[in-house]
């Protein structure tokens, strides 16, 4: 379930993006959907669990969409949602900031 999201939209921002692997799920599904498996391969040092977790947090403030299909086993899929996709540039501009303040090259690169 969703934080309630009170006060400052800043804090409501920071919060939907808080959590130790949320970041880096919301980059990787920026590149293109993905599969739980292909997340977890991604993101090295997340458990199983803790994925699930973040996952869930991210569908339900509705950033993440995640996609069930009716084949046995069943294959999900995650992607960014509409409001996910308008996180990116925020992330990018984060990105350059930290690089210019911190000398903290990107290790992950968009292709424009």
């Amino acid at each position: 379930m969703s934080k309630p999201r009170y006060g400052c939209p800043v804090r409501a921002t920071i919060d939907v993006m808080s959590g130790k692997w949320k970041v880096q799920v919301l980059w990787h599904l920026s590149f293109e959907p993905r599969r739980f498996a292909e997340l977890r391969k991604l993101i090295s040092g997340v458990s199983e669990k803790v994925l699930v977790e973040q996952l869930r947090q991210l569908e339900a403030d509705r950033i993440v969409q995640r996609q069930v299909t009716g084949t046995v086993p069943p294959r999900v899929t995650y992607s960014l949602s509409k409001a996910g996709e308008k996180l990116i540039p925020l992330m990018e501009d984060l990105c350059r900031w930290g690089s210019k303040h911190f000398g903290i090259e990107p290790t992950l690169r968009r292709v424009s």
